[in-house]
């Protein structure tokens, strides 16, 4: 950088410094010193008195990365001044407005320009569809390529995993090595990784791993970092401690991911324990790093612990607390039960609570049947966002859980007078290279009969070893027998009866739920690892359950 502005007073100092020439010169070392150089970048450009293709494309592609909305207005002036594009111009171009999710016509203007068949720009193109959420549009750039290089198979990839396509992606990686007789590098193995993450497969994210070793492909901070993301996303956290525990160099991230996947997996001693390593390693927490400390905390009920933690982002860090750190600390009190000191605490914040800190409360007044305060919170919730049904959903829970059945029915009735529709549960789990989907009170799989049949022979099985169902949380206006059925066919219970007909191996079952398990299935598959005597796993939208010998990793703290 220093030498950039060496040759700037130089040229002052020779009277050059409105030379087109040497500003063109001079334009090319600040864009390579971006994103420092950025603005005095933009000062010489300025005094180009009449700037060429070539003088604009070096300021787009300077800006693309770090200031995107700089190199879209570069290029608006670039059309204004009527200077042509080129098939240099549109990669950074497109590059940007996928940053800034804009840019829907560039493809018509390419093909008018007559750029369309540019193998950079094709590329550009697809990563454009992709953060578009255009999975067609991209493959259709992408199969209409007469040529592909490994950007082109690793954008389509990428575009893929990024838009929950991750069977789509792993084909696809696969194709790029059989037909495009094409070496991945990091940036393709990422998105690999990413699509493996998307699915929970823990067999193919052990391929994965395998394959990224006998290929010789250096384990970056990335690459490293993502694999023990990945591992932790697929149920097997115990695989991510091995990958951090082997590679060389960890910064933050790396130690931050850690750090949430013990957190998740309810291992919090553990992840306080690697926070703690990690600040006698020199590194300096960030937010994201407090964030994972404080959900660990949470999930174990280290109230205490959480207290210290949350105190230190300030004292010992001189950093802000978010939004997101005291709804950590809500949710820590409104799991141990202290509800008065967790309303307490969300009056006193200094940031206005927002309706998911509010819904947190909710759902630990939920948790410990407490109406007056289920209320309350309702009423704040109502004021920030009125139609969520999650919302209604718990308040009809804790009435039905104290028996105030007339209530519970009025919170259902305004639902549907308000046509808040209740999101519907599904689960899915892995086989090889395909995904089973189940989804709640539905025929949705085609061995749905076999599968509820089974099921129900399970839960006979499982009444005579004591299994009950938990049913407060059902109406009250229907019979018990119901009641049951309702509850019988949630779609975790289907996915794990599918696995005990499917697989008749020792493999521990591993199900992905879109919503929080209830207490009814949580019971049913501690029952079932029991009487069958298999690992299930669960990742639920919060955390996972690892069951084992009729036991929860929550120790049934959740």
């Amino acid at each position: 950088m220093n030498n950039v502005y060496k040759l700037h007073v130089r040229l002052i100092k020779t009277g050059l410094q409105n030379d087109p020439v040497s500003l063109r010169r001079l334009l090319l070392s600040f864009a390579a010193a971006a994103p420092a150089s950025l603005p005095h970048a933009r000062s010489v450009f300025a005094r180009v008195p009449f700037p060429d293709t070539v003088a604009y494309n070096t300021l787009i592609r300077a800006h693309a990365h770090s200031s995107p909305s700089h190199s879209v207005s570069l290029f608006s002036a670039m059309r204004r001044d009527g200077v042509s594009p080129d098939n240099f111009t549109f990669p950074f171009v497109l590059k940007a407005c996928a940053r800034l999710h804009i840019g829907h016509d560039a493809h018509a203007l390419i093909i008018k320009l007559g750029l369309g068949s540019d193998i950079y720009v094709q590329n550009g193109l697809i990563s454009l569809y992709g953060s578009f959420g255009s999975v067609a549009g991209a493959f259709d750039v992408f199969d209409e390529m007469p040529e592909r290089d490994l950007v082109s198979w690793s954008s389509m990839i990428s575009c893929f995993a990024n838009n929950n396509f991750g069977y789509e992606a792993l084909g696809l990686f696969q194709d790029m090595q059989l037909v495009g007789n094409l070496k991945p590098d990091e940036v393709t193995m990422l998105s690999v990784i990413s699509a493996v993450s998307s699915l929970g497969a823990l067999e193919l994210g052990k391929w994965v791993d395998a394959y990224i070793s006998r290929t010789g492909l250096k384990r970056t901070v990335l690459l490293g970092t993502a694999l023990i993301d990945m591992y932790s996303r697929c149920g097997s956290v115990d695989d991510s401690i091995k990958i951090f525990n082997a590679i060389p160099v960890k910064n933050v991230l790396t130690w931050t991911v850690l750090i949430n996947g013990l957190a998740v997996h309810g291992r919090s001693e553990e992840a306080l324990k690697v926070f703690h390593e990690m600040k006698n390693a020199g590194l300096k927490p960030d937010h994201i790093t407090f964030n994972g400390v404080l959900v660990a905390c949470s999930h174990g009920g280290l109230v205490d612990d959480g207290w210290r933690v949350f105190e230190s982002i300030k004292s010992d860090y001189g950093m802000e607390p978010t939004v997101e750190h005291y709804g950590c600390i809500v949710d820590l009190l409104g799991c141990a039960g202290l509800l008065n000191k967790a309303f307490e605490f969300v009056d006193t914040m200094p940031i206005k609570p927002n309706a998911v800190i509010w819904r947190t409360l909710l759902g630990a007044c939920v948790k410990h049947n407490d109406l007056k305060l289920s209320a309350k919170a309702k009423v704040k919730i109502h004021e920030l966002d009125p139609n969520h049904d999650g919302d209604y959903v718990l308040l009809s829970n804790v009435y039905g859980q104290v028996g105030k059945w007339d209530e519970k029915a009025n919170v259902r009735n305004s639902m549907r007078e308000k046509k808040v529709g209740k999101k519907p549960g599904y689960s899915f789990l892995n086989e090889g290279d395909m995904l089973h989907e189940f989804v709640s009170g539905d025929d949705f799989h085609p061995k749905s009969n076999e599968i509820k049949r089974f099921l129900v022979s399970i839960i006979d099985d499982l009444r005579l070893d004591g299994y009950t169902f938990f049913t407060c949380n059902a109406l009250h206006d229907v019979e018990d027998e119901e009641k049951e059925q309702s509850l019988s066919f949630h779609s975790e219970k289907l996915a794990v009866a599918f696995a005990l007909l499917r697989f008749k191996d020792r493999r521990t079952i591993r199900v992905i739920k879109n919503l929080r398990i209830c207490y009814d299935c949580h019971c049913f598959m501690k029952h079932v690892s029991n009487k069958f005597d298999r690992e299930i796993v669960v990742r639920d939208r919060n955390r996972f359950h690892h069951f084992s010998k009729g036991s929860c990793s929550c120790k049934d703290y959740w």
